[in-house]
């Protein structure tokens, strides 16, 4: 009788905190999505929950991370002929400029600038190569088990990939750092080189940190073969939920506030 009475307890209380419409849900051309309730702990939605899948620039989640920890956020990093040979989105820096990495962070957050991605690789980690196998250590180190990367950018290769289960885990890890926090909930960034002073603008490709009032972060991610990616935060009425949405044919931008203001109707207002 007590364990039945617990099992009926557990069940009122799942029932109570799913606050989605699954259905609806289930009906979106999505290659994968997360729906996680951080202030209860709970996972609201889950498709394709692990299955690997290109992660695109969500990737560099996982660079700024290692960049934010090693501690040193001032130190210059000079730019070399192999850190510009990327595209296609870029902050546009020439070899010889001397850029900060703090600015060389938050511009591959914000703008997904991949250049100042590879910077950091270069910067952090001494070369791409030995940035990449931090990378993986990290992530094995974090429990992600199905992820590979390649490089600090996101680029496309067979063998550099990742599940909605991994990038949950890795951006759960992430927000509890505060610098992290802030900086990808920014809209823009300007900022210089150290030695000659141009100037570089970076703004966001996160279109629902201005259409939706509540969303703090978290990266947006792109490619013709990893489809539209996006891993998003909200918080409202003392209520955070995380979101990971991999191969996209949505409006991430539409979808992921319609998902955050299910999540977030009080449950009065539910029960008529």
């Amino acid at each position: 009788m007590i364990k039945f009475f617990y099992i009926l307890l557990f069940g009122l209380s799942i029932s109570a905190s799913a606050n989605i419409n699954k259905e609806q849900l289930n009906k979106l051309n999505v290659g994968a999505l997360l729906v996680k309730d951080m202030t209860s702990n709970q996972m609201l939605y889950a498709k394709e929950a692990h299955k690997e899948l290109k992660p695109a620039s969500l990737t560099k989640v996982m660079t700024a991370l290692i960049a934010i920890e090693q501690g040193d956020l001032n130190r210059p990093v000079t730019i070399t002929n192999e850190i510009v040979q990327v595209e296609p989105t870029i902050a546009g820096y020439k070899p010889g400029d001397v850029i900060r990495l703090r600015d060389l962070v938050i511009a591959a957050m914000v703008k997904s600038d991949n250049d100042a991605a590879k910077a950091i690789a270069v910067g952090v980690g001494g070369s791409e190569k030995r940035f990449v196998e931090m990378m993986n250590a990290k992530a094995k180190a974090l429990g992600m088990k199905s992820t590979r990367f390649t490089n600090p950018c996101g680029f496309d290769n067979k063998d550099h990939y990742s599940t909605p289960s991994d990038l949950l885990k890795m951006t759960e890890y992430a927000i509890k750092n505060k610098y992290f926090n802030e900086i990808s909930k920014k809209n823009q960034h300007s900022y210089s080189s150290l030695n000659n002073n141009k100037r570089f603008f970076a703004y966001t490709h996160n279109r629902l940190l201005s259409r939706y009032e509540y969303a703090v972060g978290v990266k947006t991610g792109y490619t013709s073969k990893a489809g539209a990616c996006l891993i998003a935060r909200a918080k409202k009425n003392g209520r955070d939920c995380l979101i990971v949405m991999m191969d996209s044919k949505e409006d991430r931008w539409k979808t992921a506030k319609q998902i955050f203001e299910q999540v977030f109707v009080p449950k009065s207002a539910k029960n008529g």
